[in-house]
């Protein structure tokens, strides 16, 4: 991902001017704009319409809190000295992405912004719509593969989860066992497995003679 514009706010001229220095060195990121006082965040913010603000709390005219509370259609990374509970806790419950301790050092800053393009590029991908495991992925939450049975691994899990929802049909064991590269045992055990998680469910197809053929249908 390319081109995310920052604007950088900071009541200090010259920590405005290392910020958005370190800003500079992450790839991918451009600094459209600074502003030192919460007035002039918001119109730098009105005019350059940056996809992320790193936001001080600590302003002369007005607290970054209630700047936050003012931005609209952009995302927030409060960078400040303020470590309290109340203060870190409203910037969340009004929508700050992260939240950086002052001092900080350039490779903290780029790994919270290197995250921030990470979750964009996840959500670009997810396409028009999304499913639950993608959201679980995304906000961190720990899935039901957590649990999974003894012998079972969350890492292939995923891959026979992907391999039926990306089907687009129902499957066999054998076929998604090719499809996954895995042995059938593997597979049949990973579907049986989704199915009693809820994510697939099995739908036996009656032949002329003998027993039905065991199918997997994705319900994600």
């Amino acid at each position: 991902m390319s081109g995310i514009r920052v604007l950088v706010v900071d009541d200090d001229f010259m920590v405005a001017r290392i910020h958005s220095g370190y800003v500079a060195r992450v790839p991918g990121f451009e600094v459209v704009g600074t502003a030192h006082n919460g007035a002039d965040a918001l119109a730098a913010a009105a005019e350059h319409q940056p996809d992320i603000v790193l936001l001080d709390i600590y302003l002369p005219d007005m607290s970054g809190l209630d700047v936050l509370k003012e931005l609209h259609d952009v995302d927030v990374l409060v960078i400040s000295a303020a470590r309290d509970v109340p203060t870190v806790r409203e910037a969340m419950r009004r929508g700050a992405v992260n939240y950086l301790i002052k001092p900080f050092t350039a490779t903290a800053l780029a790994e919270r912004l290197q995250q921030y393009a990470d979750t964009r590029r996840q959500l670009t991908a997810i396409g028009p719509e999304a499913r639950q495991d993608d959201l679980d992925r995304l906000f961190g939450t720990p899935s039901s593969a957590a649990a999974l049975p003894k012998g079972l691994s969350a890492t292939t899990c995923a891959l026979v989860a992907d391999t039926l929802r990306d089907a687009g049909r129902d499957l066999s064991a054998a076929e998604a066992a090719e499809l996954a590269g895995l042995s059938r045992v593997s597979a049949r055990r990973y579907l049986e497995y989704l199915c009693v998680a809820g994510r697939a469910e099995l739908r036996p197809r009656y032949g002329t003679a003998g027993r039905p053929e065991h199918r997997y249908r994705w319900l994600g």
